[in-house]
């Protein structure tokens, strides 16, 4: 059967290219003050946000003026949300300009509104020219016959976990950031500490450091205050501290050393409130639909490898993070090789447990820009390229596939496999990729995921490997036979 060719309505609205006449040809249908399509949205108004003021358009027939300015004022904004009301509006379309929109956006929802976000690609990817009407008005147009498409929005109830980690990891680069200064002011005076400990800010290295803040300049009366489990000799330590002390950096060491103690406050304040905020999220539970993604690799009733135990990081939260995360998420996504503790809790504080919103894996990933993009003509790729974004679950992501590097298994070796293939950068991308495929299907259809170790790996890997040497053998007119 024939497949039926697409309007150039329906592929615009699927988010294929057009060519030059198509794009004409819609350019002169949107400038129509009445396309001819179909109309998806009725009650549907525009806002082009702004820092002083927000421009808002609904339809001529509910509205009279249609195009109203109001100011960005909590009371202005009420008030907006009054008038949309009374001229009938049910969905409110904005772009995501800085953060100007965020105050709109609680108003309009606490007033019962719908409230779609928009990308401003979206805008300037169609074809025409808005400079004859104003931004409220295309935006309006637009998205009444649904050219549209409204960007996903973590749910309401999780937006105060997200505040707070993204509160969080800045405290943390800045602290960080104090640690880079504090070994300059030591490298500085010749202060070799950090070639004989390998954490200055561990117990060892900032009790050395509180003792120089405080006046002590004898080296073998700092190296005294050596933990037994440093590695290095006391005598070793005690070389390495003779420095060339200088007023001026160590006043500099004393102000980075108490900005790298607020940070550590902050830090501690921080995990104080997200624990409330983590402890008033509801509980939820997955049902499993199917069964395990992987079947584990036994013998003797035992699993071929037992998984490392690594040390928890240093700026970990301090309280029961794990089984809140257990328990908002309803699936332990610590057993994925890779994804640790920090990258669940920034999962769930940018996405929510619930990823309903994406209908695939596919749609997944690409929103997260994790997808290779394809430019088709005639059918055929003509090239690859990745779009550039800053999306903080990618970001985590990538940093949990660079981890499996050394990992003894399934996961790793699949990473050292696609690394020898594909080349660092983009082993990294399509591991990250498979590891956002693995979580949403463990929150979407329950399914567990049990490791099946590297040589399991290897040994698919080697039998890919022999049916394809066998067909090209096969062509070529040889056999080839198993060494005796």
């Amino acid at each position: 059967m024939a497949r039926r060719k697409l309007s150039t309505f329906e592929r615009l609205q699927r988010g294929e290219k057009l060519n030059r006449r198509e794009r004409k040809q819609i350019q002169r249908q949107l400038e129509k003050e009445d396309p001819g399509w179909e109309i998806v949205h009725k009650n549907v108004a525009g806002i082009d946000v702004g820092n002083e003021s927000h421009f808002v358009s609904v339809d001529p027939k509910r509205g009279k003026p249609s195009v109203r300015e109001f100011g960005a004022w909590t009371a202005a904004l009420r008030e907006t949300a009054q008038w949309l009301k009374s001229c009938g509006v049910q969905r409110v379309v904005m772009q995501s300009t800085g953060v100007y929109w965020i105050p709109l956006q609680d108003v309009l929802e606490r007033e019962g509104l719908e409230v779609v976000l928009v990308n401003a690609h979206a805008t300037k990817n169609l074809p025409g020219r808005k400079s004859d009407v104003q931004e409220c008005q295309w935006i309006r147009k637009l998205d009444r016959y649904g050219l549209l498409r409204g960007c996903f929005q973590v749910p309401e109830k999780i937006r105060s976990v997200r505040t707070l980690w993204r509160l969080r990891e800045r405290v943390v680069q800045e602290a960080g950031r104090a640690i880079q200064q504090m070994q300059k002011a030591l490298i500085t005076m010749n202060v070799q500490l950090a070639n004989t400990i390998s954490d200055i800010s561990g117990k060892t290295g900032m009790a050395i450091l509180r003792a120089i803040v405080e006046g002590e300049r004898n080296p073998w009366t700092l190296a005294k205050l050596r933990d037994e489990r440093i590695q290095a000799s006391e005598e070793e330590l005690a070389h390495s501290l003779e420095g060339n002390w200088r007023e001026d950096v160590l006043f500099e060491l004393q102000q980075v050393l108490k900005a790298y103690d607020f940070y550590q406050q902050q830090m501690a304040e921080c995990d104080q409130q997200l624990e409330k905020y983590m402890k008033a999220q509801p509980a939820r539970m997955v049902e499993e639909k199917v069964e395990a993604m992987a079947a584990p690799a036994q013998a003797n009733g035992k699993l071929d490898r037992k998984k490392k135990r690594c040390k928890p990081p240093k700026n970990q939260p301090s309280f029961g993070l794990q089984e809140e995360l257990t328990r908002v998420m309803g699936a332990d996504l610590s057993v994925i090789d890779g994804i640790k503790l920090m990258t669940i809790q920034t999962i769930y504080s940018e996405l929510g447990a619930d990823l309903s919103a994406f209908p695939s894996e596919g749609h997944f990933t690409s929103w997260l820009m994790l997808a290779p993009r394809r430019d088709v003509s005639g059918g055929k790729v003509i090239r690859h390229h990745s779009l550039r974004g800053r999306n903080r679950v990618a970001n985590a992501l990538r940093m949990a596939a660079e981890s499996l590097k050394d990992s003894d298994s399934y996961l790793g070796a699949r990473y050292r496999s696609l690394r020898g293939r594909l080349g660092g950068l983009k082993a990294i991308k399509a591991m990250a990729r498979y590891l956002a495929c693995l979580v949403y299907r463990m929150l979407t259809k329950g399914q567990a995921w049990v490791d099946r170790g590297a040589a399991w790996y290897e040994e698919r890997r080697r039998d890919r490997e022999l049916v394809h040497l066998q067909k090209k053998a096969a062509a070529l007119g040889w056999q080839l036979l198993p060494k005796q």
